[in-house]
């Protein structure tokens, strides 16, 4: 038993932050919240982790990352793409996507989980797509995960665009991570296809069948620019969420990426008929496909979490986007609030993942959570905290992470991690990737 006491607690940003508030720590969950004067009082046999000086707060969840996508970092580009689909065919798919093996996805995926762990990222939903890699590329990520100590949850991004063979390994990966991942208390699967345009009709609906069957969640990336909503109406005559409502699979069991370029129409289905979407700012940003509309969505009740999508991983970095970025789309300084933006950060990617009882620091839910350095330059209070927080804090200004009750960072170290082999690693499999 651990009580962890902090000059701050964050719960939840439904909440108003509590000063000089602590958590208990029995096993894997939190088993009580209160002051620390009380909780040392209820519990004056516990261990005693002095958060002082620090803000205690959720750990965040990365909704949306790519964890091979380190790799490409400073990858030669001959010419630059000058387009989403450029991006894509002559560039992401063959330079990059196409290319990857079970060294470089080992590499990168201990690499990106230790950088996440340093932010304060404790769960993540990832998405592979690397058809060379075909078997078992996802049981390769799931031992370093579990390794790490990282709440993950993992998919492959089946696609026919490689031809069939390739298609039905990749719906095969998914169901094998999905059924070797029963017994693990950390990592998780979904069922994942690409877009619209690289599969089939029936391949998205067996797709999902594939997940009703085995109770996990179906993702897609859907109208990351205008492309494939353009493409929807010249080969299907209807756009993208329209094609998904007539195929009968939009609902609570799909999880939409990006969102960027959504018709009115399409904004509507999303909230009608209750598809969780997930938000990346900066990488939406990176590629040039466009600001996507989550102010609005959020305002018609629509489920959404926050991903980095493997481009900038510090949670707090992506944080800052979704702050700055509507309001200027918008012109409107009041919209995405500091609390709504930390509560995309961790509840609200919780929820989009179909997580029960992450998120949040609360008695039941799980020990997931962040010790950040409270030294502002100007004095906290419960008005700006969430604001201090997203505004001018990075993974620097992480002092400690504990997932499921397990501490993983601590005095802003990653627990049995040596980060100079884990770059050298990732430095000789990135050479790898851009020689060939």
């Amino acid at each position: 038993m651990t009580l962890i006491l902090a000059d701050w607690l964050v719960t939840s940003t439904d909440v108003e932050p509590r000063r000089d508030w602590g958590v208990r720590v029995v096993g894997d969950v939190i088993d009580a919240v209160g002051s620390s004067a009380e909780l040392r009082q209820d519990h004056p046999d516990d261990e005693i982790v002095d958060a002082a000086g620090g803000v205690v707060l959720p750990g965040f969840v990365n909704a949306h990352v790519h964890l091979y996508g380190v790799l490409a970092h400073g990858i030669p580009v001959v010419e630059a793409p000058d387009g989403f689909w450029s991006f894509l065919d002559d560039y992401w798919w063959p330079a990059v996507e196409d290319v990857l093996d079970h060294e470089m996805i080992g590499a990168a995926t201990d690499w990106v989980c230790a950088e996440m762990l340093r932010s304060g990222t404790t769960t993540f939903y990832d998405i592979l797509e690397a058809p060379g890699s075909l078997p078992d590329a996802l049981l390769v990520e799931k031992e370093i995960v579990e390794n790490r100590g990282l709440r993950g949850m993992l998919s492959f991004e089946a696609t026919e665009r490689a031809g069939p063979g390739i298609a039905e390994l990749g719906l095969a990966e998914n169901v094998k991570l999905i059924e070797a991942s029963r017994g693990s208390d950390l990592v998780s699967g979904l069922m994942c296809y690409h877009t619209t345009f690289t599969c089939s009709p029936d391949y998205i609906r067996r797709c999902f069948d594939l997940a009703a069957e085995h109770g996990v969640l179906t993702h897609a990336h859907c109208n990351e620019g205008v492309h494939e909503g353009r493409w929807c109406e010249e080969n299907l005559g209807k756009r993208t969420l329209e094609h998904y409502a007539d195929l009968g699979v939009a609902g609570p069991g799909f999880l939409a990426s990006q969102c960027v370029q959504l018709s009115d129409r399409e904004r509507e289905i999303i909230a009608e008929t209750g598809v969780r979407v997930t938000h990346m700012p900066l990488a939406n940003c990176e590629v040039g496909g466009g600001i996507a509309p989550i102010p609005e969505l959020l305002a018609a009740g629509v489920t959404v979490g926050l991903g980095s999508d493997g481009y900038v991983n510090d949670f707090f970095e992506v944080m800052r986007g979704a702050f700055l970025l509507h309001k200027a789309r918008l012109l409107d300084p009041g919209t995405m609030p500091a609390a709504t933006v930390l509560g995309l950060a961790t509840e609200g990617g919780a929820n989009a993942l179909g997580l029960d009882q992450v998120g949040r620091l609360d008695v039941g839910w799980s020990a997931d959570l962040q010790v950040v350095d409270g030294s502002f330059p100007t004095p906290l209070s419960p008005h700006n905290l969430f604001e201090q927080l997203v505004l001018w804090r990075n993974h620097t200004h992480v002092r400690d992470v504990m997932v499921a009750g397990e501490w993983q960072v601590r005095g802003g170290e990653v627990v049995d991690a040596d980060l100079d082999r884990l770059r050298a690693r990732t430095h000789e499999q990135a050479q790898r990737l851009w020689s060939a």
